[in-house]
């Protein structure tokens, strides 16, 4: 895993690796040794001196004005979110120590919130850890119950793959997600943990973590493969927790009086235990 102390020049190398010269109007001439585009190439579209512009991937300038960001962003053509992204890590940050895993916790109300839900929910943390779940969202998939990890099984555990089609198509809007949700804060043990453990164990990762692709994960259509129910659309809504650091409620819900609703409605008579079901209504006494 990198060394995360240049954040900045970083994300600028790699973005600059994947904006080609002709998406800029640039004359193709010559044998080019580098993907995308040269750093005095980007330098002069940016309106600052190639000598300037490497030392800010080198990390030797970490604290670029507001303007040249801007500038820099319009050349390697970022969105918004990247956009945003590129402003925060050249706000500059003093270093800290190293500090130790910190747990996350719930809030006591959002936790019973998700008990009792009659829909899939769960928790996520910043790190996209499971950290509560209920028993519908356990039932639509396993890998669904706190203390796991949605990065890791989707990367690593077959069984995920196969409930998620297409699961390697979505993959990197969840990696460019998950480095939108971090942001600076790279010094956190579990960071560290996690992103070098799936580096070293995804090649697919891998390579989706050096594009610094970054996207704010919102609300979509969620496709499942599940092995009882079959093909299953839901809506997948994503609301913010109040007063945590970047924990996440996800919801699952299906368009009412279609078969994905029905089909939701059987999984859930399924996962109730006999206690949890109404007692049938007793018969009329015979006249």
């Amino acid at each position: 895993m990198r060394d995360q102390s240049n954040l900045l020049g970083d994300f600028v190398r790699a973005r600059r690796e994947l904006v080609t010269p002709e998406q800029l109007g640039i004359p193709a001439t010559g044998v080019r040794r580098v993907p995308g585009l040269r750093r005095e190439e980007v330098a002069m579209l940016a309106g600052i001196s190639a000598d300037y512009y490497l030392r800010l991937e080198q990390g030797r300038d970490r604290n670029p004005s507001a303007q040249v960001l801007e500038s820099l962003a319009r050349v390697l053509q970022l969105d918004d979110d990247a956009t945003a992204y590129l402003l925060r890590l050249g706000a500059g940050r003093p270093r800290r120590p190293r500090r130790r895993p910190r747990k996350e916790s719930v809030p006591t109300g959002v936790a019973q919130l998700v008990a009792t839900l009659p829909l899939p929910a769960y928790v996520e943390g910043r790190y996209f850890d499971v950290l509560a779940a209920n028993a519908l969202a356990t039932a639509l998939s396993p890998r669904l119950v706190a203390g796991a990890n949605r990065l890791r099984d989707l990367f690593l555990d077959p069984a995920e793959q196969a409930l998620n089609p297409g699961w390697d198509n979505a993959a990197a809007g969840m990696v460019a997600g998950f480095r939108e949700s971090v942001g600076t804060d790279t010094d956190d043990p579990r960071y560290i943990e996690l992103v070098g453990e799936l580096c070293l164990a995804s090649p697919l990762f891998s390579r989706l973590w050096a594009r610094h692709d970054v996207i704010t994960c919102e609300g979509a259509p969620k496709h499942l493969d599940h092995p009882q129910l079959g093909r299953l659309q839901l809506n997948r809504e994503r609301l913010g927790v109040g007063g945590t650091a970047g924990q996440t409620l996800v919801v699952y819900h299906p368009d009412p009086g279609t078969g994905d609703a029905d089909k939701l409605t059987l999984l859930a008579s399924a996962t109730q235990t006999p206690a949890a079901r109404p007692a049938p209504a007793p018969r009329a006494a015979a006249q």
